[in-house]
């Protein structure tokens, strides 16, 4: 079923503009796919979905052609600066609110960064979750995605 569903989702997003989340889900079950909200995250996560600039500042789901630009340093760098509104943390938590939408992206690839300090990451629609190993190195790591959010290098 999940091959064939991510099969589905593949096709729905290179025939028709999908926004969010609720977009991907309505056209699956328009398909008689019944899905979850947790169940199309996980999808857009597994399938390494991107958002891509469609035009009126709005963004779109795509499938990625390029993995090693898809991966790249710079790539995460031009995600948290068009789209991470906040960053914050506490003991070893980071929390990044990002453009409604846009979450699982840069949380895509901030896990395929795969900072050393970074144990995990969890994604909603507008949240990222980030577990770091220690408080200790929770600043650091929250004042380098700040930094990415404000295009330093």
């Amino acid at each position: 079923m999940k091959a064939h569903r991510q099969s589905k989702i593949k096709q729905i997003i290179e025939n028709q503009i999908i926004e969010t989340q609720e977009d991907l889900a309505a056209a699956l079950r328009a398909r008689d796919i019944e899905v979850t909200q947790a169940t199309v995250s996980r999808d857009i996560k597994d399938m390494q979905l991107v958002k891509i600039p469609c035009g009126n500042g709005k963004y779109r789901y795509a499938y990625p052609i390029d993995t090693q630009t898809m991966h790249s340093e710079d790539r995460m760098q031009r995600l948290f600066k068009e789209l991470v509104k906040k960053i914050d943390y506490s003991e070893n938590i980071i929390v990044v609110k990002t453009m409604p939408g846009a979450a699982n992206s840069i949380c895509a690839a901030l896990d395929n960064a795969r900072w050393p300090e970074v144990i995990g990451t969890v994604a909603g629609d507008d949240t990222i979750l980030a577990v770091v190993k220690s408080s200790s190195m929770a600043e650091d790591v929250a004042l380098k995605l700040e930094a990415m959010s404000m295009g330093i290098k």
